[in-house]
């Protein structure tokens, strides 16, 4: 993807705690990173590429970092993978592994993984001004790259033609490579086919459809079992968008509808009206996420069991520059596993994070515990050098505010809250009073969703990393994710409820590392 609307900072900013780098989220050692890429799991392994400036810790000379783990959860940082030159940055892309040498760049019994990206090329280059998609190959499981002689190998004479996500299809018309790639500024979704990887017919163009008030970047299309019925399978498009997200700034929105081998056809639950002056009401499309910090994400090719799972940028181009960590800026998100499931009569995605930890015992549960008007109920703080889960299942009853104040200062003065409001059914992340919001006027902020209970309770699964809070409400039909940067000692935590009765009745917290 291209930085547009990132505002820069002048040098390396200060560290707001020594304990602001994740434990969980994958973070660069000492330079910048944005969009994950070339997603791919192969020979047991997790590989994680992403958008990377190997040379500093803000936006620019964009290469492929790389990054390998077998949890999702612990990841090893690897040399460059693919980089950038007098001639190209190494914009957004994907890898698949050619199962069956289509390409020729490995044998059928050894099969070579293949990075199709977006050259974003430079002043003096042939292609100069323009973006188009190219190949590298890898014959030793993605440890070492070479760019293809022949590249490019398709381009529109675009300027912001990017973002390749390339797939295999296998459908009534044949097996096909299906890649899904994006003009930008247009708001569409181009898809292409090819038999090789190396000549691409067009197909058909989707789009502009709900929020489309910025760039479209970093598509994704998969298909997916509906309540995990292998007879009822539906396909899911995401579009991810900078600016123009529901929370502000840089958000990932999704449509479910069909795709037959050569056109995505999005459902008309998944489509938004325009009202009468054009506009469309973000509240009411179909969000990744409703908090400020989830873009570009994208899935795993190849993943074992037909999985689906997916991992986001945890940043947003408004201020992604000029976060208050050095000598790394910027992480990715947990990875999430992404099913569909029938909510309120219509197929919509449901997200999981990936937890395979042995967390052991809670430090603290508790059940069936009432919670009167203006009761303050402590739970254990978080653990530095550590990250936390809380799980919870709350009974609203007669409160009107049941709320989490997360990365507490120990005088009360400053945390990051976690609130449901009963009389609304909305689902607030406030981080406007969470440490250091000063260094960008557009950080501090409350993000808000609906949420609907279920037989009368909200269910919460709250992961705590250092400077990260990601909330997975309702097993996952809603998610909220947010950047927070507390000051050093801020670490308590504790639930309060306003305006009458609440009950517990689970919660537990417990240390991850």
């Amino acid at each position: 993807m291209t930085e547009t609307t990132a505002h820069l900072a002048g040098g390396r900013a200060e560290e707001t705690a020594p304990t602001m780098r994740p434990i969980l989220h994958y973070t660069a050692k000492n330079t910048w990173l944005n969009d994950p890429n070339g997603l791919v799991w192969h020979q047991g392994v997790y590989h994680l590429f992403y958008q990377n400036n190997p040379f500093d810790n803000v936006w620019g000379n964009m290469s492929w970092g790389h990054a390998t783990s077998t949890d999702l959860l612990h990841w090893t940082e690897h040399p460059v993978a693919i980089a950038c030159n007098e001639e190209e940055d190494v914009f957004s892309g994907s890898i698949v592994v050619d199962h069956g040498n289509t390409s020729g760049f490995g044998t059928a019994e050894d099969p070579a993984l293949v990075a199709i990206y977006t050259s974003a090329f430079k002043e003096g280059s042939v292609h100069q001004g323009t973006q188009a998609q190219s190949l590298a190959f890898s014959t030793d499981a993605g440890m070492t790259w070479s760019k293809y002689a022949g590249n490019p190998v398709l381009g529109r004479g675009s300027a912001h033609f990017r973002d390749p996500k390339v797939f295999r299809y296998e459908g009534p018309a044949g097996s096909r490579w299906i890649m899904v790639a994006v003009e930008a500024q247009h708001q569409q979704v181009v898809l292409y086919r090819s038999a090789d990887l190396k000549d691409w017919e067009y197909l058909s163009t989707f789009g502009p459809a709900n929020a489309s008030d910025g760039e479209w970047e970093c598509p994704d299309l998969f298909p997916l079992p509906v309540d995990g019925d292998p007879n009822n399978v539906k396909w899911v498009l995401v579009v991810n968008i900078n600016p123009g997200a529901v929370a502000g700034g840089s958000g990932g929105q999704y449509f479910v509808g069909d795709f037959d081998g050569v056109q995505f056809t999005a459902d008309p639950d998944s489509l938004v009206p325009t009202d009468a002056d054009g506009n469309v009401d973000l509240r009411h499309c179909l969000w990744l996420d409703w908090g400020r910090d989830y873009y570009a994400a994208v899935s795993f090719s190849n993943a074992p069991e037909n999985r689906r799972i997916m991992i986001g940028w945890m940043n947003n181009w408004d201020y992604a520059n000029s976060l208050p960590t050095t000598p790394w800026r910027s992480s990715m998100s947990l990875a999430r596993e992404i099913e569909l499931a029938t909510v309120d009569g219509f197929p919509r995605l449901v997200q999981r994070p990936v937890l395979t930890l042995d967390s052991g015992e809670p430090a603290r549960t508790i059940q069936n515990m009432e919670l009167l008007h203006n009761s303050l109920l402590q739970l254990p703080d978080a653990t530095p050098g550590s990250a936390q889960l809380i799980e919870a299942e709350i009974l609203p009853g007669t409160a009107r505010h049941i709320a989490f104040r997360l990365l507490g200062a120990p005088d009360g003065s400053a945390a990051t809250v976690l609130s449901f409001d009963a009389l609304t059914s909305r689902l607030t992340l406030d981080r406007r009073n969470s440490g250091n919001t000063a260094f960008h006027d557009k950080f501090s902020s409350a993000e808000s969703a609906p949420v609907k209970l279920d037989g009368g309770a909200l269910r919460l699964k709250v992961i705590i990393d250092q400077c990260s809070v990601e909330v997975f409400a309702q097993d996952g039909r809603v998610v909220l994710s947010d950047l927070v940067f507390p000051r050093s000692g801020n670490l308590g935590t504790d639930v309060y409820v306003e305006g009458g009765t609440a009950t517990v009745r689970k919660l537990g917290v417990t240390s991850l590392s």
